[in-house]
Parts: C-alpha cells; sequence; structure tokens
C-alpha cells in the first residue's frame, strides 16, 4: 500500500513537472508572476490528471524515461530508415511497382509509451501507416507488403525498431 501511494506522488510530481514544462515553452517568459502561475496551473491541473498522463499499471520509472544514449542511437536509426524509404517509395512510384496491404501483427514491447513510440515511427516512415494501436496489436497500412503471413509482415515492418525502442525503454 506503501508502494503505491509513493507511485501516485511520483506520478503526480511527473505529471506537474511535464505541464510546467510545456508552460514555460509556451510563454517563453520566465518573470515571476508567469512562473508561479504556471506553477500553481501546473500543480492544480497534475491532481486533476495524474492518473491520465501516467497509467497506474506502469509502475516503473524504466517504462517512461528512457535511456539517453539509446534513444540519440534509435533517432539516427529512424533518420536513417526515414531516407531508406523514401528513396524506396521515389522508386516505387517511378517503377509502379507497389503491393498495398493491411497487415496485422503484435509487438513485444511492454511499455504503453514504447508501444506508441513505435506506432508512430512506423508511421513516421514513407510507405507505412498505424491505422490502429490496441494494446500489443498493431494494423498498419503497408504499401510494400510481399506476404500475408502476419508474422513475417510485422517483422517486414517494424523491422529492427522495436528492437531499439526495447533498449530505449527497457
Amino acid at each position: 500500500m506503501r508502494a503505491r501511494r509513493e507511485w501516485s506522488i511520483i506520478r503526480f510530481l511527473l505529471t506537474a513537472l511535464a505541464l510546467f514544462a510545456v508552460w514555460l515553452l509556451f510563454t517563453a517568459s520566465f518573470e515571476l508572476f508567469s512562473a508561479a502561475f504556471g506553477i500553481i496551473g501546473s500543480l492544480l491541473i497534475a491532481a486533476l490528471t495524474y492518473d491520465v498522463f501516467l497509467a497506474q499499471h506502469e509502475a516503473n520509472l524504466r517504462f517512461f524515461v528512457p535511456r539517453p544514449f539509446y534513444l540519440v542511437k534509435f533517432l539516427l536509426l529512424l533518420t536513417f530508415f526515414l531516407y531508406q524509404s523514401s528513396f524506396a517509395m521515389l522508386g516505387a512510384v517511378i517503377t509502379g511497382n507497389a503491393s498495398p496491404r493491411i497487415v496485422h501483427f503484435r509487438t513485444r514491447l511492454r511499455s504503453d509509451l514504447a508501444r506508441m513510440v513505435l506506432a508512430n515511427s512506423i508511421t513516421f516512415t514513407p510507405g507505412t501507416i498505424t491505422l490502429d494501436l490496441n494494446d500489443d496489436h498493431l494494423t498498419v497500412h503497408w504499401f510494400f507488403c510481399n506476404t500475408s503471413h502476419a508474422k513475417a509482415a510485422g517483422e517486414a515492418v517494424k523491422g529492427r525498431m522495436e528492437t531499439h525502442i526495447k533498449k530505449v525503454w527497457y
């Protein structure tokens, strides 16, 4: 029971900190009145919404605090995938070689945040759009589908991204 209460306090403080960071980003003001108003507003909103911001079932800091080295490595890899997919799309548009399909597959990521990052990374790369993310099931429109087997399609779409995201949010 004590651990649950401590986790609630940590979730509240992290939510307030994130809200205050957004306040500072949008106001771009460090004046006393503005900062005090931002802190009070952040604390009030955090008291009402911390359950929504950080889920109770993710009661571990490793689920949402990224490991910086692996985060930078993942972002570089994502940039590489972006360019690689862009050139593949360019070739497909010029040659007319495409076989678009909707594929369904699962992810092995446990954190909601990591799953969301995977879904957005898939959408960010040209040729794929994540249509639905439901727990660990993803539905993706894939422009270069070459298989109807769900596991093979999942491995081709998520590729190495899932492995690197797993290292970021271990």
